[in-house]
């Protein structure tokens, strides 16, 4: 087992450690992209071990939008979550005391990053974005990284005014929705994301896609890749900063070591395969706060 150098926590947990009152539960918030059930079945063995660890109850929550995570992390409701690079933003432009970066996920090949990739059905005949002018296109949601943020802004200064380009823009409700979605023709086109490495088929080696095609709700060959955004980074593991600095270090230390301890448990958190959780920095959202600055006029 690694041992994990908490530089991040021991800075943050220092004003923490002054008001430290013993905690009598543990709340974990789970983003949309998939059901609620398949969410809470993917994480249940983690949620245990976190448990075990702090001698408390720890639940996991699904909240049907992003937002039920970002404002739960933000008045004290959840005390961690797994968050994309735009829900840290948001997080981060309200209130940026209010969480304490922690970890992210690093792909097989060492890179901390992946993409939003455009997806259509083989069979209509899209096999580029230009083909899906004038149809109906989907994105997740406002408070998703890969599924509206990066995107829109990337189709827009391509393309101009989206609600011009499609004749139709929608947001399915989340990443799941939005693959199911295209697989059944509800939409021609839209964006999910991916780590971009492995094979197609498989629904690369992790994401949404990775997801639906292992539970079986869409078949890869039945659709194709339309578009590649440039390199997002990928989003953070956060826990409440006003958190005792032992819970910190503890559920933080749990992540850095699962991949070593129960790859099968990490597969679930990771939505596939993964290399390691690495520490991540302020410095790797820069760009994605200014994107999320501009985006809400601020």
């Amino acid at each position: 087992m690694k041992t994990l150098v908490l530089a991040l926590a021991a800075t943050t947990a220092l004003t923490a450690a002054a008001s430290a009152q013993e905690i009598k539960e543990f709340n974990i918030g789970i983003l949309g992209g998939e059901n609620a059930q398949d969410r809470m079945t993917s994480n249940e063995c983690y949620r245990a071990k976190i448990e075990e660890a702090l001698g408390v109850p720890v639940k996991v929550f699904t909240p049907a939008d992003y937002d039920g995570v970002i404002q739960g992390l933000l008045g004290g409701t959840l005390d961690m979550a797994w968050l994309g690079a735009s829900a840290y933003a948001k997080i981060y432009l309200t209130d940026p005391n209010a969480v304490s970066l922690a970890l992210t996920k690093q792909n097989a090949d060492g890179s901390t990053g992946y993409y939003s990739i455009g997806f259509a059905r083989k069979d209509s005949g899209i096999t580029a974005l230009e083909d899906a002018k004038g149809k109906v296109f989907a994105f997740a949601e406002p408070n998703s990284t890969s599924g509206y943020l990066v995107p829109a802004a990337e189709l827009q200064a391509k393309y101009g005014k989206l609600e011009d380009y499609f004749a139709e823009v929608k947001f399915s409700g989340g990443h799941e929705q939005t693959i199911v979605g295209v697989a059944n023709g509800d939409f021609a086109a839209g964006v999910s994301w991916a780590d971009g490495l492995g094979n197609w088929e498989d629904g690369y080696n992790s994401g949404a896609f990775r997801k639906a095609a292992d539970a079986g709700l869409v078949e890869m060959n039945d659709l194709v890749e339309i578009w590649r955004s440039a390199l997002i980074p990928e989003g953070p593991m956060v826990v409440r900063a006003a958190l005792p600095a032992d819970v910190q270090e503890k559920v933080i230390q749990i992540t850095a070591d699962l991949w070593e301890t129960d790859p099968e448990c990490a597969y679930g958190v990771a939505a596939g395969e993964a290399k390691d959780f690495v520490p991540v920095t302020q410095e790797a959202y820069t760009g994605i706060i200014a994107a999320r600055k501009l985006q809400e006029g601020m």
